[in-house]
């Protein structure tokens, strides 16, 4: 199912509103740093391939390694300040173009712009009379020290008047709280995104078959990532035949796919830096046998429950109880447990067959910002706006001797991106088949000469 390639960008306009957003919640008295990562190196004079920071990604579009960004509203000599890489010529002829200071501020919206060279010059101006300082200490360490210098020189003073932010404020309380609820703009590319990762998954059942590896897969999955404007994969690809499948985050991909073996794929694309993540489990052969099918279906079940569950103001707690009880009674039903539901409940024995949790937001990070977990005082509310991974599994090891022989080496996880709506949800990837029968007519239906690109 290949599409016609199309691109879509946010305007500057969308991120000018994030900005302004931010710095309301900064407020006069504030000043906020966010730093983007260096290039990482991959070995000897070859790197990693850059993928900027996600805070900076998200007030500022701009994708060069190292820039800082600054925001001090009020500020006589400008809100919101950028440092990122000088242009240059040479270096430009071997990497690629620069924005450089001026395209900062021309293309990025930059009230004020410097090379990173002039970072310890320039910088602690905009410290100077702030009484409190977002940052997120922890994440750089070297640029921790920069910001400790920074703060105890202008401590430091000869005229004994401190100058600097006596509050240091993780810029998360801020910032993520804003990118948990999506606009319209960034759901049209988490949407795009989910669009191009159902048809990836779509093209892995269709061609596959048994005797193939499963990095053959992954190739077919990630080649329609790119040719339809994914710039990456949103992590790195899993795709588990047999045994393989009830490894939760195998990434070899290098075994091969057996006739008889369930084959998951956990692939999702990068669209716009937006994340895509879909699950899907299948019969490498096209034909589910008895036991692998009764697996699926108690996971195809739960997960349709949860999607069912979801509206605002539910718990996640709630949303996890209840896909561990409906697991629990279908393990026993499997004979994969035995005993009290309510009391295998309370001793959290389905963790032997589904280790993780429900989901987790999505966005521009496939784990996205917004932490799920069940607090003392108040425990997280789902809400209108959040996209959410919905992935119950049952994952039964080969070498699990108290299992049915059958059910052994079986791995099934079934995954979809819902948002959530005003009184319910949408989902987003539901154009990617998962009933039974669905499945077992879309496997192996594909013409393989097709391939030959």
């Amino acid at each position: 199912m290949l599409t016609e390639t199309k691109m879509e960008e946010l305007s500057g306009e969308v991120f000018e509103r994030r900005r302004r957003r931010l710095m309301d919640e900064i407020g006069d008295g504030g000043v906020a740093i966010v730093v983007g990562p260096p290039m990482q190196n991959r070995s000897n004079d070859t790197d990693f391939p850059y993928r900027p920071s996600s805070d900076v990604l998200y007030l500022t579009g701009f994708r060069e390694p190292e820039a800082v960004l600054l925001f001090a509203p009020g500020h006589d000599e400008g809100e919101f300040v950028m440092f990122v890489p000088e242009r240059d010529e040479k270096k430009e002829q071997w990497e690629g173009r620069r924005a450089g200071p001026e395209g900062a501020v021309d293309r990025f919206g930059a009230d004020a712009a410097f090379g990173l060279e002039e970072l310890d010059e320039e910088l602690p101006k905009w410290l100077e009379g702030r009484e409190k300082l977002y940052y997120t200490l922890g994440s750089d360490k070297k640029f921790d020290r920069k910001v400790i210098n920074w703060t105890q020189t202008l401590r430091h003073r000869r005229d004994g008047i401190p100058r600097v932010p006596g509050t240091v404020v993780d810029l998360r309380d801020l910032l993520h709280l804003a990118r948990l609820r999506k606009s319209e703009e960034e759901l049209e590319l988490l949407r795009r995104a989910c669009e191009i990762s159902s048809e990836a998954h779509i093209l892995a059942m269709k061609y596959c078959r048994p005797g193939m590896y499963e990095y053959e897969l992954q190739a077919l999955v990630e080649y329609h990532f790119r040719r339809s404007g994914g710039e990456f994969p949103a992590y790195s690809s899993i795709v588990g035949s047999g045994d393989n499948a009830t490894i939760l985050h195998y990434t070899d991909n290098r075994g091969p796919i057996g006739d008889g073996e369930v084959v998951l794929i956990d692939a999702g694309c990068e669209y716009q830096f937006y994340a895509g993540d879909i699950t899907r489990s299948f019969p490498a052969n096209g034909k589910f046998t008895p036991a692998q099918r009764d697996i699926y279906q108690a996971v195809l079940e739960a997960q349709k429950a949860a999607i069912d569950d979801l509206e605002p103001g539910l718990t996640y707690e709630q949303l996890q109880s209840n896909t561990h009880r409906r697991l629990t009674e279908s393990l026993v039903d499997l004979g994969l447990l035995e005993g009290s539901v309510d009391e295998l409940l309370e001793e959290k024995e389905y963790r032997a067959y589904y280790p993780h949790s429900i989901g987790h937001p999505l966005g521009v990070d496939v784990h996205d910002v917004g932490v799920m977990r069940e607090d003392e005082d108040d425990d997280f509310e789902l809400l209108q706006g959040m996209v959410l991974t919905i992935e119950p599994g049952i994952y039964v090891p080969a070498d699990d001797e108290s299992a049915p022989e059958e059910m052994r080496g079986v791995g099934v996880r079934i995954e979809d991106d819902v948002l959530i709506t005003s009184d319910a949800s949408e989902n987003f990837t539901i154009s990617c088949p998962k009933e039974v029968d669905e499945i077992e007519e879309l496997v192996g239906s594909g013409d393989p000469s097709a391939l030959k690109i």
